[in-house]
């Protein structure tokens, strides 16, 4: 992994370009794929906020965590699909949940991490292979999840490839009316998209690392330092 502090230079140029203030804007770096060397360098990089996909592979780098460059420990985002039977594991080490989309999920991630920071995760297209709760649902849903004494922050999304900024303008309407600050919208194809529409959190990957390796046949996710 070569550059990564350069291309957070980069990343942060871009932000200001597009007319948002990367201060205010924090980068949360999507480890899934990289190894060890990616997240020890976004560390040294200035970042805290690190995020990944699946169960195992958060678990996994959760042991790296003791390695002496590690002066204080990252704050790790949950970004996929909640299952229920792993959120036991899981609470342990997750600061913010990205995709609640049910409140059975709010329930028990209630049980197992009492006043846990949680993210409503909307489907902004409607396609239904996608995670996440209709437009319609979200007052519900965020009222249903702060009667778990849950610390709602916001709504997050994955924006559609042919037209982000509509979805985002969307998502930002949703969040004022819902009484709701946090926007966790905008990747690395569209993050600049994403700042201007009123993004608060950027989930970027192979724009902060380079492009993401492809996974070999057999590979675990729990090789090389855990993951």
């Amino acid at each position: 992994m070569e550059g990564v502090a350069e291309r957070l230079g980069e990343i942060r140029d871009r932000i200001s370009r597009a007319g948002g203030d990367w201060r205010s804007v924090p980068v949360v770096a999507v480890t899934k794929g990289f190894g060890l060397d990616a997240l020890e360098q976004a560390y040294q990089a200035g970042l805290r906020d690190f995020a990944e996909n699946y169960t195992e592979a958060l678990l996994g780098r959760t042991k790296a965590m003791g390695r002496p460059w590690f002066t204080t420990p990252p704050r790790w985002h949950y970004l996929g699909a909640v299952q229920r039977n792993k959120v036991r594991r899981l609470a342990p080490h997750v600061s913010l949940w990205q995709g609640v989309d049910r409140v059975a999920e709010g329930v028990d991630i209630a049980r197992h991490a009492p006043g846990a920071a949680v993210m409503v995760q909307v489907n902004v297209t409607g396609a239904p292979q996608r995670n996440g709760c209709t437009f319609e649902e979200v007052p519900a849903l965020v009222d249903g999840l702060r009667e778990q004494d849950l610390d709602v922050r916001g709504l997050m999304c994955v924006g559609p490839r042919d037209d982000p900024r509509t979805a985002f303008a969307r998502l930002a309407m949703a969040a004022k009316e819902t009484g709701v600050t946090e926007l966790s919208m905008g990747m690395s194809t569209d993050f600049e998209v994403a700042v201007q529409e009123g993004s608060t959190m950027l989930r970027l990957g192979s724009a902060l690392f380079g492009p993401r390796p492809a996974r070999r046949t057999g590979d675990r996710l729990d090789r090389q330092g855990g993951f």
